[in-house]
């Protein structure tokens, strides 16, 4: 969840509601907390005709109503077939003509010309390709004639993917002729300064450069890069992010390691596209035409969206991303014989590779023993063992998904890795230096190493910035099991290694001792790269011998990583997974109030009565004992909590604060000379005898009415098994939000796509007949001897080109479906820093909270959210913050303030103020 949105010129941007109170204010007040709550839910539509029967959302887990439609009861969700999504991505391919006209022209002009296979014949590439030699003989022609040919068989089969990916999208989002355009000033202009770059590297005396001079490239890729870097700006939030990084490491990848003269220029594209891109998107200067369902073309406006700063989910998505180009960056220049980037000279020590016969010949030249060691690689090298010449790239692809889940562990060991590789180049440097004379050698030497720890220094320097991402703990259990797994294929293979070995002593080169043995441990396990930096090690020369070479350390490598990718993917546990389970079994059976099951997200303790009827969550910040709600568990129970709780914090030296708690256990803090303060308004709707009838419904009645006419209907699902489509688009609409907002993402209270995982929290989303999402809700439990009673409002987002009233439609259709299960009531959270007016005179300290309320409005909107859920016509229920000291309440604020925005930067402090001030 997250604070109330600001409401933008066209209607209000729907926020994430809390299921507390909401986030506190990001610059903490003097006098008291400040918490969140959901943003106004859109503008108030012109009043429509009633419907005989409004919608309600379908639910998977139950049959469909046959009479069920747009304007009916729920309908079951079932999974779009596969021939259905197969005719929708065709329907689309034949909207986009110029993409299909570009492929089609590119393979017919390749099949003529005899280019398929290996490309452009001599005398023909000499005359459309683009390079130094072609400029320098006066084709001015060939940076435009490079577009329709590609360099051989591979190249045509990227270059149409490309084209599929990127041609569709572009030609809907940005128009054709605007993409005709883009797609070939880019070729043009990245061609021609991609090689101009290539002329000033030889003018600095770049060596790899010198090796690019002479080279001609073909291909439509160097604009197909630059269409790509412009269009990322008409995406959402989320995809533009990745759109942009990929379009800058994909070809920067290519360039460091192949160094061809294609990936220098593709990358070139790249950084023009978003440079140009981004002084052409202006708001409202373009609209994005798109096909309705009937055929009927419209237009919608395309709104210039602020650059914020990522999620945290999205922050480790991208580092992740940026993790797995370091990885496969040296196995893609493995692909060519000619690879000759700045950053392939030590790739060898990420994916190792076999001597070439000439190299196998110098050192047969040199000594037996060398020879020896020689051919002994390339038998390693001829078996399975040469899988272990990947160990490291497949290490890091490893750890690249336990950083994409925001896992500590692999952010440590990740770390670790590039550490230690920066030591390794760094040794190597020294022992180079140590041995030359020649300064001109010297300062060779030393660009050469500078340019490989480029990537590794950069890389750590990335995952410093982001640690704060990365909190998320395995569980002990999987940790010790992971430690178990690895510790027994370590001991099992290194016994084999040893033990089998000096049984078969004399198959080595000399004949080996155990010692010896045991000291070339290190050369089984390493790839045959880094085997080599060791002084000396066993050089196998018989069969058996051979086999312990090969299969030893492959078996270890295998278990090592199968296991850590296994434990990287198993669920995020609970700081305290044992309690948390005993309270959640607690909560479950005997219930708390509205708010109680954020109780169960991560980063709560517990407290247990000593009979272990009640429990209190809690969080210590800065020796304040933060509640979550009220207490839970048996009813009587509940009262003596506050006191248990509370002589609990006083042995410890902690000021206990509960927080978003109801008037009864305000009551019972009372009675220990506790004072309290309003800190939010619950919204509670009563569901038995709920109908949208009347006046007073209007605004609802328009929001169902509008969803009938354009065919969007409610789904639920259960977030963790929703469609991949469905999850993507609800993580780009969540991305988008937090990006817009340009503040950081708010905890404690405010639920995330994190919390939408728990199978007990149901999620709500409006889809069109296209299986576009325009909205979603999610909803928490409320529970009563063992079943849910009612249900509180959490998450909830609407896309920005979602319909407007679909919040409105959203919780309406949650409400039918709700009281068609049964439930007695839902929650709309609550609204922080607004309350009802009851007719009583507010004491100096409220007073002061309404002024930091009013203050707040236009950024958070807390008194238009207030009015939102008013539609709905609640019950008005006060939400408390009870203390024991005033004298404690200005480190009670700083507490709430860090438990909302735990990772608050300078930068979004002083961007809030602007706001405030403004």
């Amino acid at each position: 969840m997250s604070a109330p949105a600001t409401t933008p010129a066209d209607g209000p941007a729907e926020a994430r509601p809390t299921s507390a109170t909401g986030p506190a204010p990001a610059v903490p007040a003097p006098t008291g907390p400040a918490p969140t709550g959901p943003a106004p839910a859109g503008p108030r539509p012109p009043a429509p005709t009633e419907p005989s029967r409004p919608p309600a959302p379908t639910d998977p887990a139950r049959p469909a109503d046959p009479g069920a439609g747009p304007g009916g009861g729920p309908t079951a969700p079932a999974p779009e077939p596969a021939r259905s999504r197969w005719l929708r991505q065709a329907r689309r391919l034949r909207e986009a003509p110029l993409t299909l006209g570009l492929l089609a022209a590119l393979w017919i002009i390749g099949a003529a010309t005899g280019s398929l296979r290996h490309g452009p014949s001599g005398p023909l590439l000499e005359h459309v390709g683009v390079g130094l030699p072609t400029l320098d003989a006066g084709r001015w022609w060939t940076p435009l004639t490079s577009l329709v040919w590609c360099s051989g068989l591979s190249a045509y089969a990227f270059t149409s993917l490309l084209l599929l990916l990127v041609g569709p999208v572009a030609e809907r989002r940005l128009g054709r002729r605007r993409s005709v355009l883009v797609l070939v000033v880019g070729q043009v202009v990245a061609t021609l300064l991609g090689t101009a770059l290539v002329r000033l590297g030889i003018a600095a005396g770049e060596g790899w450069t010198l090796d690019i001079a002479d080279q001609i490239a073909t291909g439509p890729g160097v604009g197909l890069f630059g269409l790509a870097a412009v269009l990322g700006y008409r995406l959402t939030a989320l995809w533009r992010r990745r759109m942009h990084l990929l379009v800058v490491l994909v070809p920067l990848v290519a360039t460091l390691y192949i160094g061809h003269l294609q990936g220098l220029q593709r990358f070139t594209a790249a950084v023009v596209g978003l440079l140009v891109g981004g002084l052409l998107h202006r708001p409202g200067a373009h609209r994005d035409p798109a096909a309705d369902p009937d055929g009927v073309r419209r237009r919608r406006r395309l709104r210039l969206r602020r650059r914020g700063r990522p999620s945290h989910n999205e922050t480790r998505v991208l580092v992740a991303l940026c993790l797995v180009a370091a990885a496969v960056g040296p196995l893609f220049a493995s692909l060519y014989d000619n690879a000759i980037g700045p950053f392939n000279s030590l790739s060898d020590l990420y994916l190792s590779r076999s001597y070439a016969p000439d190299e196998i010949a110098d050192l047969c030249s040199i000594s037996v023993h060398e020879c020896a060691r020689a051919h002994a690689v390339q038998d390693f090298f001829d078996s399975p063992g040469r899988l272990m010449a990947a160990a490291v790239p497949a290490l890091l692809l490893v750890l690249a998904e336990g950083l994409r889940r925001g896992l500590r562990a692999a952010w440590r060991i990740t770390v670790l890795t590039e550490l230690i590789w920066i030591c390794l180049l760094g040794r190597l440097l020294a022992d180079d230096l140590s041995v030359l004379q020649d300064p001109a050698d010297t300062a060779a030497v030393v660009e050469f190493f500078v340019e490989a720890l480029l990537l590794p220094v950069l890389t750590t320097g990335l995952l410093i910035r982001t640690r704060h991402r990365f909190q998320l703990r395995m569980g002990r259990r999987v940790v010790r099991r992971l430690a178990a797994v690895i510790a027994t294929a370590l001991v099992l293979t290194a016994t084999a290694y040893v033990g089998v070995g000096a049984l078969v002593r004399e198959q080595y080169d000399p004949a080996v001792t155990t010692g010896r043995l045991v000291a070339g441990l290190p050369a089984a396990y390493l790839p045959p790269a880094y085997a080599e930096l060791l002084s000396d090690y066993p050089i196998a020369t018989g069969p058996v011998a051979r086999l312990l070479v090969t299969y030893c350390g492959l078996l270890f490598w295998t278990v090592t990583l199968s296991a850590l990718l296994v434990a990287l993917r198993r669920p995020v546990v609970h700081v305290d997974a044992e309690d948390a389970a005993r309270a959640r079994a607690l909560l479950t059976a005997h219930g708390g109030s509205t708010l109680s099951f954020i109780s169960t997200w991560d980063g709560n303790h517990y407290w247990f009565d000593e009979a272990g009827e009640a429990a209190v969550p809690y969080r210590v910040l800065s020796t304040v004992a933060l509640t979550t709600g009220d207490p839970f568990g048996e009813p009587e129970a509940r009262r003596r909590a506050v006191a248990g709780f509370a002589r609990y914090c006083d042995a410890r030296g902690w000021t206990p604060c509960f927080y978003s708690v109801t008037p009864e256990i305000r009551e019972a803090a009372a009675e220990l000379g506790w004072r309290s303060l309003q800190v939010a308004e619950d919204t509670v709707v009563a569901l038995p005898e709920l109908a949208f009838t009347g006046k007073k419904w209007q605004d609802i009645r328009t929001s169902l009415n509008k969803a009938g006419k354009q065919g969007i209907v409610a789904e639920w699902w259960s977030y963790r098994d929703a469609p991949a489509d469905i999850k993507d688009q609800i993580r780009s609409i969540s991305e988008e939000w937090v990006c817009d907002k340009g503040l950081p993402e708010m905890g404690f209270t405010l639920g995330g796509l994190d919390e939408l995982e728990d199978p007990a929290v149901r999620v709500l989303i409006a889809v069109d007949p296209e299986r576009q999402v325009h909205g979603l809700t999610s909803w928490m439990p409320v529970y009563e001897d063992g079943r849910p009673v009612g249900w509180t409002l959490d998450f909830m987002r609407r896309g920005s080109d979602g319909f407007r009233g679909v919040m409105e439609f959203l919780i309406a259709s949650a409400a039918l479906g709700f009281k068609e299960e049964g439930a007695r009531f839902l929650s709309l959270s609550g609204a922080p820093l607004a309350r009802a007016d009851r007719g009583q005179d507010p004491t100096s300290l409220q007073r002061m909270l309404d002024w930091m309320g009013k203050v707040l409005e236009p950024v958070y909107g807390f008194r238009s959210l207030l009015a939102f859920k008013a539609k709905f016509q609640p019950e008005y229920r006060p939400l408390f913050m009870v203390y024991p000291d005033p004298a404690a309440l200005p480190s009670i604020t700083r507490a709430i303030g860090k438990a909302y925005l735990p990772h608050l930067t300078a930068a979004q402090g002083v961007r809030l103020m602007r706001k405030l001030s403004a």
